[in-house]
């Protein structure tokens, strides 16, 4: 059994991502600049999560599932998901839950994903 921990920045108390068995487990990703609006803090985010999918081996498009945190969903679902459905790969889109709660920092947002590792 071989499990995989990418840890760039040597954080003490979680990793970036966990690969096992095929499947990339990507920590929740949080903007680094919480003063923006919920668009672009999405958008901060997204791109955290790009890069962590590319450290591990795969991208987007095998995402399997995404659980998104926002801070005020009725507030903010909206403004999101013009954010997310521009982000996402067409016909690929991944199962999802989107709930409200309170994010540390301030933050509006938060994403967690799951996704598959294609075999090298």
């Amino acid at each position: 059994m071989q499990i995989a921990y990418d840890n760039p920045d040597d954080l003490k108390h979680r990793s970036d991502a966990v690969v096992f068995n095929g499947l990339a487990y990507i920590s929740g990703a949080l903007p680094h600049d919480v003063s923006a609006a919920v668009a672009d803090q999405a958008a901060q985010v997204l791109s955290q999560l790009d890069a962590r999918l590319r450290r591990v081996g795969t991208e987007k498009s095998n995402i399997l599932s995404a659980a998104i945190w926002l801070a005020d969903v009725d507030g903010d679902v909206a403004a999101f998901n013009q954010v997310w459905n521009a982000w996402v790969v067409p016909g690929r889109l991944p199962a999802r839950v989107c709930v409200q709660a309170a994010l540390q920092g301030n933050a509006k947002v938060e994403i967690a994903i799951v996704a598959a590792v294609p075999a090298a």
